[in-house]
């Protein structure tokens, strides 16, 4: 891919215990984009960013932002740089304002009229301890420090986690101006909850026990992941029919209602042509798309990949501090 930001070949990391949490991950994202990397708890979400990030060394492959291996990259690379962890770890005697004068001197970019104009936003008390702050104020403060060093690459994991509706409809306008407003920042974020993704990627990658098994534009994963409702009025469907490319398949009646997957215009012309069958097509939502492909315990996944697992919980999360150690 031309003047990728990220880009990882063939990374691999397993826990003690032979816990594989990621396996043969292959990832490049291009300057300017907007990525989600989606899976369930436990995909191997998190342990992919830290291992991008230079958290978390791999056993295998490389991984590299800017040409640089993180592990082993300083300040320079870092500072251009923001992410905002799961479980956000900041400096709890330091109040918002003392935090965001810390995080400035990491930040040549640093906005820091931005920074009050987003405490004032979201009702954040600029000289309160960081850690007499609520869970939810919390990551707000975290998300305000990286949104205000204004970085060429942007990570959030999970970023509307621990926010009550208000304050993630807030989260997410805020990081929608952030993609409008500044072309030439890279977003990557990885999430489980895909409802507001839509909105903002461009590209999408589906995780699955620590594999990536699908990436590419979503407008493209659009194209070729679609409902098809096929009705034949007052009577069942023909023996043996099938509707071609069906991944998940459902009869009702005169109602055949199937998902399909890469199926050409000319198989669908087909369906067309039988006799009394009325064709109806429907794009799937992305939401719906990720419940298709993982939320069906009741089959075998469509994607499916050996067994594997986030890194232990017990290890301590990191968070926007942690990338300016160098």
């Amino acid at each position: 891919m031309v003047d990728a930001v990220v880009k990882v070949n063939d990374v691999a990391k397993t826990f003690p215990g032979g816990v594989v949490a990621v396996s043969g991950l292959d990832l490049e994202i291009p300057r300017g984009a907007v990525y989600g990397l989606i899976g369930r708890n436990g995909a191997g979400k998190t342990t992919t960013l830290k291992l991008l990030l230079g958290l978390l060394r791999p056993d295998h492959g490389t991984a590299q932002v800017f040409g640089r291996d993180l592990w082993r990259a300083g300040r320079e690379v870092r500072s251009r740089i923001a992410y905002v962890s799961q479980a956000p770890q900041l400096y709890g005697w330091m109040t918002l304002g003392e935090l965001c004068r810390y995080t400035a001197y990491f930040y040549p970019a640093w906005d820091g009229d931005y920074a009050r104009q987003l405490a004032r936003r979201w009702a954040l008390d600029w000289d309160r301890p960081v850690g007499r702050l609520s869970g939810g104020e919390q990551r707000k403060a975290a998300t305000l420090l990286a949104f205000a060093s204004r970085p060429a690459l942007l990570v959030l994991d999970e970023p509307a986690a621990n926010l009550d509706p208000i304050a993630r409809r807030e989260m997410i306008q805020e990081l929608l101006e952030v993609i409008t407003q500044r072309d030439e920042c890279t977003v990557l974020l990885s999430t489980h909850q895909v409802g507001d993704l839509e909105r903002m990627t461009e590209y999408v990658g589906f995780m699955d026990r620590g594999r990536l098994t699908m990436t590419e534009r979503l407008e493209d994963l659009q194209q070729r992941f679609r409902r098809v409702q096929v009705v034949f009025p007052g009577a069942a469907p023909p023996p043996g029919f099938v509707v071609p490319g069906a991944v998940r398949y459902q009869v009702a009646g005169p109602v055949v209602t199937a998902i399909v997957r890469q199926t050409s215009e000319a198989e669908l012309d087909g369906v067309r042509a039988l006799p009394g069958a009325r064709l109806n097509l429907f794009q799937l939502g992305l939401e719906e798309m990720f419940i298709e492909l993982f939320g069906r315990s009741d089959r075998e996944m469509i994607l499916s990949q050996p067994a594997s697992a986030e890194e232990p919980s017990e290890e301590p999360a990191s968070n926007i501090i942690s990338l300016r150690r160098s």
